[in-house]
């Protein structure tokens, strides 16, 4: 359950600094090395959020780590490989089908990106910019979304890897088809409790289950990014920016001093923002490369997915 980062700058033979090792280590739930399988990686980080979510709890999973680690990956795999995405959903239909005599339910899902603090619709991408309002009730929709209600894996398999196509893709000089957007599958599982008499009210529970693939975390200098790059970096850099500002603030409430959760720095926070605190159970997949080019990376993706571990909500 520990990960040790060794310096690859460290000089033995360097007696001042012979005591000032920047080795760090880190402790969390669990640590994958490089021979784990896509099926070990979603059974203990995933798999039991899945019940939750047909009893109308929310949860999140988040692919996190610098460019070229494999998070998208992790999120949609191959197809020998499946990913997050569909072994989930896979868990989801069965769990739904194994209650079909009691109640009825509804499954629907959208698939879209944020690049540049813009939301594109991945299913539908002619569609244009959208639009994050608030409804009625509270809770943010995005306004002309398309969203698919499907209870067949393989379709969505093919959905997903349709709309992945469509992400922003731009090569850097770190990764050839580094993913340079967020992209966020939401799904809704409404489920109704079937009444047996009529006068008694229908029971109905509604669970958000989103999977967010991050873009890539690296500093610029790593990238060699210039103009068009460099902007859409930022906007990288400042979206999880705010999402971390927001996991300082949940994780440190219990502190103190009343912290003031700031969702509305960027549009994923804003979409997040029920399933961040609150209703939620929430999973950080962070991931890191061996080379020690990315020392500097590593540290910084670790010390991140770290300060997310002390999240505390009350649900």
């Amino acid at each position: 359950q520990g990960v040790v980062l060794m310096d690859p700058s460290e000089d033995p033979d360097d007696i001042l600094r012979a005591n000032r090792s920047r080795e760090k280590t880190f402790a969390f739930d669990m640590v994958f090395d490089h021979t784990a399988t896509q099926e070990e990686v979603y059974v203990s980080t995933t798999k039991s959020l899945i019940e939750g979510v047909i009893s109308g709890y929310n949860a999140t999973i988040f692919a996190y780590g610098p460019t070229g680690t494999g998070k998208t990956y992790t999120m949609l795999g191959t197809d020998s490989e499946p990913g997050i995405y569909i072994r989930a959903l896979d868990d989801l239909f069965k769990g739904l089908g194994a209650t079909a005599g009691e109640v009825d339910y509804t499954v629907s899902m959208s698939y879209l990106e944020i690049y540049n603090e813009v939301i594109r619709d991945l299913l539908n991408p002619s569609s244009g910019f959208l639009d994050l309002r608030e409804d009625s009730k509270g809770s943010t929709q995005i306004a002309g979304i398309t969203e698919v209600s499907t209870t067949n894996a393989q379709e969505i398999m093919q959905l997903l890897t349709k709309g992945n196509r469509q992400r922003t893709q731009e090569p850097t000089a770190a990764n050839g088809a580094s993913s340079r957007s967020h992209a966020v599958l939401q799904v809704t599982v409404t489920v109704t409790q079937r009444s047996r008499r009529k006068e008694t009210g229908q029971e109905v529970r509604i669970g958000k289950l989103f999977m967010v693939d991050l873009a890539g975390s690296e500093r610029a200098a790593q990238t060699q990014n210039r103009g068009k790059r460099m902007k859409e970096g930022a906007h990288i850099n400042r979206s999880l920016l705010a999402l971390g500002n927001c996991i300082n603030a949940l994780s440190e409430k219990g502190g103190s001093r009343a912290q003031f959760v700031n969702f509305r720095d960027s549009k994923l926070t804003r979409l997040l923002k029920d399933s961040l605190g609150g209703n939620s159970r929430t999973v950080m997949i962070a991931h890191i490369s061996p080379a020690s080019s990315s020392f500097e990376e590593s540290r910084m993706t670790l010390i991140y997915a770290y300060r997310a571990k002390n999240i505390k909500t009350q649900v």
